[in-house]
Order: structure tokens, then C-alpha cells, then sequence
């Protein structure tokens, strides 16, 4: 493997640029997704708005807990991730943080996620978020990263934990309505990653990490992506159901559900990029989308 990166004296970097690299450890649009769904949950899980203190307590563990594992991750994988385009301006790529300092980051993040959780929410909110940050070390990128193509679809259970913390916020334990969106966020993964790594399938390669789409021919990935969005869908139904739902909920479900449904399949007859691309976007938006009618049903209820 040939590094990409060009690495940047740590001296000659100002303030606001070694506060810029912390932050870009944390993946923060990673995070701000694992956050959209967190809330919606437990707007579901309240049948309103929580206590607005319960609320931010909840948002910012859980933002700490996704950011310590996510600077874990770069720690780890800071060798592959020079030699991939994509990556290759991470800041343990490039210098601008050193690998002890950004471990040390991450198990301060974890730290303070675990202590607020439970000192401001509840202790089962705490061991959810732990648990989803172990897994995402552990097992996703320690383990099945680097040695399976099923490396997402397994490893992709740490980004549908937060729903799970956020349902466990307000009424301190889980049910199957909780489950099922869990349920949705670990089918939904793969059909939105894969399409993703579409267009860095030869940086996948490069780095010898056997995500599907460097490994498998396009037409074995599309079918693999129309088979899980098909289970994402029927996720948001089966949650709909359990969960009670109102019309503004089942509206977007089944409108959104659609267009996913459209994009996926259409990946089995235009092989290309473009089109992967389309459905990557579109993943994003229906995710965001579902989860706000989720809050905004449970308002126009009450």
C-alpha cells in the first residue's frame, strides 16, 4: 500500500486548526445523523417532548460516545486510511494530530458520554451507548473491517444502537417498537454504505479491505442493496404498525419507501455510479425524513 498523505508539522498549525482536527476525529456528519434519529425516538417513546434537560443530556452523551468511537476508528485504520483518496486528509493521516493523543481523545469522549448518561438520564442509556461504541471498535473495525465483505452489514448494528438510547431516555427500558427501529437503521445500512463504496471501490481495493463493492461484481452488489432496501421498508411498516402510527407518519413512509424502492432497483439496470450515488443521497434524506414524521405525527396527535 502506497500513502497518499502529506504530512503537516504540528508546531505550525494555529488554534483554531488543531481544534478543526479534534473535531474532524469525531466524523461529525456521522454523528449528526446518528443524532436524527435519537430525537424523533424519543419524541416517539414520550409521546411529545421530553424535559428539554433529559433531551440534551441524552444528545450530547450520545454525541460523545458515536465521536470517542469514531476517533478510535481513524486511530486504528490510520494506515489504510492514507492510501485512499477519500480518507487521505484525516488528521492522523496527515499529522496534524498524533495517534497517542487522538487515543487518549477518544477514551476521554467515552468517558464523559458514559458519566453523563447516567448521571443526567439513566445507567441503561449509558451501557447502550458503551456498548454500541465497543462494538464499532471491536467488532467492525478490528475484526470484520479487514477480513469479511459482511463487514458492514454486521458492524452496521453500532449505528442503529442510538435509537435504542434514545427510547431507553425516557422510559429506561426497550420494547419492540424500539427494536423494530433498530431493526430499520441496521437493514438500512448496507444499501446505504454499499452505495457509497461504489464510487471508492478501487480505494477499497487499494487498502485491501474487502467492502462488497470492490470484492463482488456490480451486479451482485445491486441485488444485495434491492434486497435490503426491501427489508427497509418493511422495517418502517412493521414499526408503523406496532408502534401506532398516525397518517403523517404512514404518508412519508410509504412515499418515501417508494422512491428508495425506485432508486434501488433501477441500480440492477443502470450499472453505474451516477446511480449509486443517487441512492446514497436519497438514503440520507429518507432516513431524515422518516424519523422527523415520526416526531411531527406524534405533535399533530396530540
Amino acid at each position: 500500500m502506497t500513502s497518499l498523505a502529506v504530512v503537516r508539522p504540528v508546531g505550525s498549525l494555529s488554534l483554531r486548526q488543531r481544534v478543526g482536527a479534534y473535531v474532524a476525529l469525531t466524523k461529525p456528519r456521522i454523528v449528526e445523523l446518528l443524532l436524527v434519529t435519537t430525537l424523533p425516538t424519543m419524541i416517539v417513546a414520550d409521546h411529545g417532548l421530553p424535559a428539554l434537560a433529559r433531551i440534551l443530556a441524552t444528545l450530547g452523551g450520545g454525541a460523545l460516545a458515536a465521536g470517542g468511537a469514531n476517533a478510535t476508528n481513524m486511530y486504528v485504520d490510520r494506515d489504510i486510511d492514507a492510501v485512499m483518496h477519500r480518507t487521505a486528509r484525516r488528521p492522523l493521516v496527515t499529522g496534524t494530530v498524533s495517534p497517542r493523543s487522538a487515543l487518549v481523545f477518544a477514551v476521554v469522549l467515552e468517558a464523559a458520554a458514559f458519566g453523563l448518561l447516567w448521571g443526567e438520564v439513566n445507567l441503561l442509556a449509558a451501557l447502550l451507548a458503551l456498548s454500541a461504541a465497543l462494538f464499532y471498535v471491536f467488532v467492525y473495525t478490528l475484526w470484520l473491517k479487514r477480513s469479511s465483505s459482511q463487514n458492514i452489514v454486521i458492524g452496521g448494528a453500532a449505528g442503529a444502537v442510538p435509537v435504542l438510547v434514545g427510547w431507553a431516555a425516557v422510559r429506561d427500558s426497550l420494547g419492540l417498537a424500539p427494536l423494530l427501529l433498530f431493526a430499520l437503521i441496521f437493514v438500512w445500512t448496507p444499501p446505504h454504505f454499499w452505495a457509497l463504496a461504489v464510487r471508492y471501490r478501487e480505494d477499497y481495493s487499494a487498502a485491501e479491505v474487502p467492502m462488497l463493492p470492490s470484492v463482488a461484481p456490480f451486479g451482485k452488489v445491486a441485488r444485495r442493496i434491492v434486497f435490503y432496501s426491501v427489508l427497509v421498508v418493511g422495517a418502517s411498516v412493521a414499526f408503523g404498525v406496532v408502534a401506532g402510527m398516525g397518517v403523517v407518519y404512514w404518508v412519508v413512509a410509504v412515499a418515501a419507501g417508494a422512491v428508495f424502492l425506485l432508486l434501488a432497483g433501477r441500480l440492477l439496470v443502470d450499472r453505474s455510479e451516477a446511480r449509486a450515488m443517487r441512492l446514497f443521497h436519497w438514503s440520507i434524506t429518507y432516513l431524515t425524513l422518516l424519523f422527523a414524521a415520526m416526531a411531527v405525527d406524534q405533535f399533530v396527535r396530540l
